[in-house]
């Protein structure tokens, strides 16, 4: 009950804000023809649902998606003929086991037949994704408002609504492309300001933490790579962070390790939120405040697979894969989204009936594979290079099980033994006959995303397991 007080209490807000999240806000989103105030006010009442009325919700608009699936989506229809699946038989999200999961090979093979015959006008997105390689999806209005009312009910449980100030530290291409002057003018009405990801020179950095100061802002919200380099870069320079008001720091799009939160939070005096989700994928889940990472489970399913395709129970890890309930004009429907995690069986003390994600291992292609076959977390051989104060930045690339790269921005009293030590340090969870190359660089520049990735493997792991 106590998070329910939190949430309803609207009197901390200034008048600025109420009169963004409750009259403009709302307009635009009318004039956008999105549903996203009324969505919103919803998920804020069925939150508080107990998981067996969700449950029950969820299988309901698991069934209403399915049956508007197989009558006007043509690849749905083929596929429901093929395998004799009937939407009407479906009891529980079990049922879901019966089809054949969506992966990004699909979607690119099948964009048009994915669009139902009935969509209204759909937004096409792409995303590069892990291997580079560009994943074009569509998104209908309702899915937008979907996803908008998900990460809006999430920030308020946090005390931050519509309107407060936000800094905005992102690098997709997509949105740095659409500051035209309806979205600048937009974003200044909402006190949003963003701050590209893509450059972090040291002119750059200064650059944002000055935006920062200036802004003031009631959240950070971004990649916690970047907002790590931030609070890093803020340290170094002697800048003081921490008293300038922020409530949260909404990390996203990564995997949050350890080490980033307790900079972050240190450095700018605030908690962090993990959030996970992405744009193919939808909002996924979100932690509140007393730290359950919970599930939007009104608008999205969640199976834990393991390497073999098949369902595993509540606590045991496995991929991700996402049946987003409010996709009816592009469905995404068992979509494989390549993350690993493990579902939590217990339950939070805010008093939600959402069901939680324990851990967010992160994506496939974050875990290396032993010389032996052994699958083991890139964290093991991140370890080895963070705890050497000679290096100051670095990613790890395992090209084979024969060899792996090491790219190092050289910090003081970088040597030949710390390269040494770094070759020691990663054939000892490798394998001793494996090769390791270090390459001195001035930089570890940015994915085209924006994102910082410390591991990249090409050795399939889910076929090594």
């Amino acid at each position: 009950m106590a998070g329910r007080e939190r949430l309803m209490n609207k009197d901390a807000r200034s008048p600025y804000t109420r009169f963004i999240a409750d009259v403009v806000f709302p307009l635009h989103e009318r004039l956008k023809r999105h549903d996203t105030v009324a969505v919103r006010k919803q998920l804020e009442d069925s939150q508080w649902w107990s998981r067996e009325r969700l449950a029950r919700f969820q299988v309901e608009r698991l069934r209403a998606l399915l049956r508007h699936a197989g009558q006007h989506v043509p690849y749905y229809k083929a596929l429901f003929a093929r395998v004799g699946f009937d939407p009407e038989q479906v009891q529980s999200i079990s049922d879901l086991g019966k089809l054949p999961f969506l992966t990004k090979a699909e979607i690119r093979a099948h964009t048009d037949d994915l669009k139902a015959d009935d969509a209204g006008a759909l937004a096409r997105f792409n995303t590069g994704g892990s291997s580079g390689e560009p994943l074009i999806f569509y998104i209908g209005n309702e899915r937008v408002s979907h996803d908008v009312a998900a990460k809006w009910r999430a920030t308020r449980w946090w005390g931050v609504d519509i309107g407060d100030p936000e800094i905005v530290v992102w690098g997709s291409p997509i949105e740095l492309s659409a500051q035209d002057r309806i979205r600048a003018v937009r974003d200044k009405l909402l006190r949003t300001e963003l701050l590209p990801a893509f450059e972090m020179s040291d002119a750059k950095l200064d650059g944002f933490i000055e935006r920062i100061r200036v802004r003031r802002p009631k959240m950070l919200f971004g990649y916690p790579s970047a907002l790590s380099h931030i609070a890093q870069h803020a340290n170094r320079r002697g800048v003081r962070m921490d008293g300038l008001g922020i409530k949260v720091a909404f990390c996203t799009s990564e995997r949050l390790y350890e080490h980033q939160r307790e900079l972050i939070e240190s450095t700018f005096g605030c908690p962090v939120a993990n959030g996970y989700g992405s744009r193919d994928a939808g909002f996924i889940a979100h932690q509140c405040p007393e730290g359950g990472m919970h599930l939007t489970a009104e608008d999205v399913v969640v199976e834990i697979v393991d390497s073999a395709g098949q369902v595993v129970p509540a606590g045991e890890s496995g991929e991700i894969v996402v049946t987003h309930l409010a996709t009816r004009e592009f469905p995404f429907i068992r979509y494989r989204t390549g993350d690993v995690a493990t579902l939590d069986t217990g339950a939070c003390a805010c008093g939600r009936g959402l069901p939680m994600l324990k851990e967010i291992q992160g994506r496939t292609t974050d875990f290396v594979v032993a010389r032996d076959g052994t699958v083991m977390h890139g964290l093991a051989l991140i370890y080895v290079l963070r705890d050497l104060p000679q290096v100051g930045g670095f990613r790890v690339v395992q090209e084979s099980l024969e060899l792996t790269r090491v790219q190092v921005v050289p910090g003081a009293g970088f040597d030949g033994a710390t390269v040494e030590r770094i070759q020691r340090g990663l054939c000892a969870r490798l394998g001793a006959g494996v090769s390791v190359e270090v390459e001195q660089v001035d930089e570890i520049p940015p994915e085209k995303s924006g994102k910082y990735r410390y591991i990249v493997s090409k050795v399939d792991a889910a076929g090594a397991a």
